[in-house]
């Protein structure tokens, strides 16, 4: 598979490497870490949002997340922190669309409060996420560049 480069906004910049896990719907954050944050799974997280077909069952333990949206409650925000200080939640999270303010917040105050970073890239374009699948290999740059491939 050739390479392919797509540009993004880096809102909480970083580098990282490793395999995508894509979602082509929005990322009810709430529902997809609703078993790690009620304790019932502490040391991983499985996505447990069955309207995900493309995540629904998956390990998405510290993972390159490739979605178009965050979705769901206001919660959002707290949850992505909450699994941030747990260790289990996304190493990224590059989104096709705009980050909504919920996911943003609870990532930032991720960042800063307990010192969790999450890699945040938006605006990589729905041509970014037609052409990742999951599995495929994920380069992340610090100036939003994101290579597939």
């Amino acid at each position: 598979m050739a390479k392919k480069q797509f540009k993004g906004r880096p809102l909480l910049a970083g580098e990282v490497e490793g395999p995508a896990t894509v979602s082509r719907i929005g990322f009810n954050t709430y529902t997809s870490y609703k078993k790690t944050m009620s304790g019932e799974m502490t040391d991983k997280a499985i996505c447990d949002d069955g309207d995900n077909t493309d995540l629904y069952g998956k390990d998405i333990t510290n993972a390159i997340l490739c979605l178009p949206q965050t979705i769901g409650s206001t919660t959002g925000g707290f949850v992505l922190m909450g699994v941030a200080k747990m260790g289990v939640g996304p190493k990224a999270m590059l989104f096709s669309r705009h980050v909504d303010s919920l996911a943003i917040g609870g990532l930032v105050m991720a960042d800063v409060w307990i010192d969790k970073h999450v890699i945040v890239i938006d605006l990589l374009g729905q041509e970014f996420l037609d052409a990742v699948n999951t599995g495929d290999p994920i380069k992340v740059h610090e100036d939003g560049t994101v290579e597939v491939g």
